[in-house]
C-alpha cells in the first residue's frame, strides 16, 4: 500500500484531521486563553464606564412634611446633594456644589450668621473660602454667583425635591420667588 492510499483511508476513517500536533494545541491554547483575557477585560471596562446611580440624586426626593421644618432651619439631604432650607418666604433646595468649583459645600452651623435669620450659621466652602449665607447667596471668596436651587413643589403637605441637576435653577441673586410658599 502506498501512502497515497494510506492517507485516503486514513481521511475517510476521519483519522486525518483528528490529529493534533504540539504546535496546533499550543496555538489553540494560546488564542482560547487571549480570548478569555478579552472578554474579562471588555466585561470590567463595561462595568467601569456604567454611570452608578449613587443614592436619591437625579430623581424626585420627598423630604417631609411641611411641619417638620422651622423657619431658619437648614437640613442636609446627603444622598441627595442638597440642603432643604425653610425660610419666611418658603422653602429653597440648595444644590450642595461650590459655584466656584464644583467642592461640596457644608453647612457651618456653629460659625456666625451672614443672615438676620438666624446669629449662627452659614456655608463655607472649604476648598478656597467661598462663604454662602442660608438663602445661597454669596458673601465672601472667589465664587461668582450663588448656589443653584433644586425646584420644590409642596404635594399633599410634603415637601418634595427634583434632583436632577438639568432642572438646576441657575441664579445671578435672591430673589423671593425662587422659595416655594409652604
Amino acid at each position: 500500500m502506498d501512502v497515497i492510499e494510506l492517507n485516503h483511508r486514513q481521511a475517510k476513517a476521519g483519522i486525518l484531521d483528528m490529529q493534533v500536533t504540539r504546535s496546533r494545541f499550543l496555538r489553540w491554547a494560546f488564542l482560547g486563553t487571549a480570548g478569555a483575557a478579552l472578554v474579562q477585560l471588555a466585561a470590567a471596562l463595561a462595568i467601569f464606564l456604567k454611570p452608578q446611580k449613587m443614592g436619591t440624586f437625579g430623581s424626585m426626593v420627598t423630604a417631609g412634611g411641611v411641619g417638620d421644618f422651622a423657619v431658619g432651619s437648614v437640613t442636609r439631604f446627603q444622598d441627595a446633594r442638597f440642603y432643604l432650607v425653610r425660610l419666611p418666604e418658603g422653602f429653597i433646595a440648595l444644590y450642595q456644589k461650590c459655584t466656584h468649583l464644583g467642592c461640596t459645600i457644608p453647612w457651618k452651623q456653629q460659625d456666625t450668621s451672614e443672615d438676620t435669620l438666624a446669629a449662627t450659621g452659614r456655608f463655607n466652602c472649604p476648598c478656597h473660602g467661598s462663604i454662602f449665607d442660608r438663602y445661597g447667596v454669596r458673601k465672601a471668596g472667589p465664587a461668582p454667583r450663588p448656589l443653584d436651587l433644586f425646584p420644590v413643589s409642596i404635594v399633599d403637605g410634603k415637601v418634595v425635591v427634583n434632583t436632577d441637576p438639568k432642572t438646576a435653577i441657575l441664579r445671578d441673586a435672591w430673589n423671593p420667588n425662587h422659595a416655594t410658599k409652604a
